[in-house]
Parts: C-alpha cells; sequence; structure tokens
C-alpha cells in the first residue's frame, strides 16, 4: 500500500475539498482520499504507486494547482487504545 501525499492549492472549504476527492476517485482506484482545505492536502491510500503526473494531469482541469508530492510506503499507525495501553493482551 502507497501513502501518496499531494499539495493542492486554492481549496478554501470543504466543497473544494469534495471536488479534489471526487476528481480523485474518478481518474484513479484508490483505497482512500482525504483532502484538507486548511493544510492545503490531499492524502490518497492506494494499493499501487501513482506518478505526479497522473496526479497532475486529473487535478490540473479542476482549476487547482499541485504544489508538492510525495509517495511512500504506507505504514499504518496504531489506534488509540493500542498507543495507550501498549496494544498487546499478553
Amino acid at each position: 500500500m502507497y501513502e501518496i501525499t499531494v499539495g493542492v492549492k486554492g481549496m478554501a472549504c470543504e466543497m473544494c475539498e469534495a471536488h479534489i476527492n471526487e476528481t480523485i476517485r474518478k481518474n484513479f482506484n484508490v483505497e482512500k482520499v482525504t483532502s484538507s482545505h486548511k493544510k492545503n492536502e490531499t492524502v490518497i491510500l492506494s494499493k499501487v504507486p501513482l506518478s505526479e503526473a497522473q496526479v497532475k494531469a486529473a487535478i490540473d482541469p479542476t482549476g487547482y494547482e499541485v504544489t508538492s508530492f510525495a509517495c511512500a510506503d504506507y505504514v499504518k499507525k496504531p489506534g488509540f487504545f493500542a498507543r495507550l495501553f501498549g496494544g498487546g493482551c499478553c
């Protein structure tokens, strides 16, 4: 699994986030996508790596601007209780 973090300039509200999320879902087969207009960021979880050119080609026609791109292996973070209690029962 890969975590792709994309800087996106131009998002101003939750509807902008939804527009970016919908664009990513329409163009790629992804596990999860979340966007934040406050962070100017979209995070994509995908089984296959995506290239910056692919993501930029999908987002550019929407009027938003890709400002940064990073693709890394996804490392699942432990849940709240696992962090609080150590994650094991024995």
